[in-house]
């Protein structure tokens, strides 16, 4: 039996606490394992009670993990991710031929899929499954290989690799910039701004960007969007002003469907970096994809 050759708690107990520890919410949990919150609740009080460790620091808004409980979820993420790939190739039989790759909704749409088919046509018998989602829990996944994020370069259990470094500046449609052309970095706070509310924390906004362009403000105009990419929408709407993503957004500038307002113009805090699980082969097709991308990022730098 497991539980005795192993030593380990009940396999169904340590199910429940990853999905747990994944969402950061017996309620989310829960759904995803169709059970009730009070079910998930007495698995997880289980698996403390044997283990005489507590695995979640329970708060008002929810629940965090302790020291214990984030050192148990790395080990069972990582294993339960390879099982299920282990599982996968089985029924499919080929692993060869198939990888998934993970990024945002924006840099998949602006950057990465514009580029896509130079590898279609290099490597057509490869299926690449693309996982699109803003959310950074999204990319542990099991069946994801490769996966590109904006950030600082360090992630758990993960290598990374740089492929290149980004600017931000203000960016609007043709016909605001004419009636704003004589804005400036330190005015710009009272324009319309529009705002991204990332998923991602590692993302700058508005704030983030008058504050290190040392621009003084209060409380800034403007409208919210869940999206990147609808932000730009309204920008060239001529609805307000987006914080523009240089390598996401210049070829809508060079299209002429945005234009730059003001010479401010900053470095981003953090990079385009492609990682994977440094605990993890990865597969022939993905091998494929990470050479793809690395020359596609050379091409990027010189650009």
């Amino acid at each position: 039996m497991v539980r005795s050759y192993y030593d380990l708690p009940s396999l169904t107990a340590l199910a429940v606490f990853e999905a747990s520890a994944r969402h950061l919410s017996f309620k989310l949990a829960a759904a995803e394992l169709n059970v009730t919150p009070g079910a998930v609740s007495r698995q997880i009080k289980a698996v403390e009670e044997e283990l005489g460790v507590l695995l979640f620091t329970r708060l008002a808004a929810g629940v965090a993990l302790t020291s214990a409980g984030e050192d148990l979820y790395g080990v069972l993420a990582s294993s339960f991710s390879r099982a299920a790939e282990i599982v996968r190739n089985v029924k499919r039989g080929d692993r060869s031929k198939n990888v998934t790759l993970a990024c945002t909704d924006a840099f998949a749409s602006m950057w990465l899929i514009p580029r896509m088919p130079d590898f279609w046509t290099r490597y057509n018998d490869i299926s690449v499954d693309h996982l699109i989602s803003d959310s950074p829990r999204e990319y542990r996944r099991a069946e994801v290989e490769l996966r590109i994020r904006y950030g600082f370069g360090s992630w758990p259990d993960e290598n990374a690799e740089l492929l290149f470094d980004e600017t931000i500046y203000p960016v609007c449609g043709p016909a605001f910039a004419s009636t704003h052309r004589n804005a400036t970095a330190e005015s710009l706070a009272d324009l319309p701004l529009l705002h991204v509310d990332w998923v991602d924390p590692d993302w700058s906004g508005w704030d983030e960007v008058l504050r290190r362009a040392g621009v003084q403000h209060g409380p800034t105009r403007g409208r919210r969007f869940g999206k990147f990419f609808v932000a730009l929408q309204a920008a060239q709407a001529d609805q307000g002003i987006a914080v523009g993503w240089h390598r996401l957004v210049k070829a809508q500038i060079d299209e002429g469907k945005l234009v730059r307002l003001t010479y401010l113009e900053l470095p981003a805090p953090g990079g385009y970096y492609l990682t994977w699980n440094r605990n993890r082969t990865l597969s022939p097709a993905a091998e494929r994809l990470l050479g793809w991308l690395r020359e596609a990022a050379a091409q990027e730098r010189q650009s």
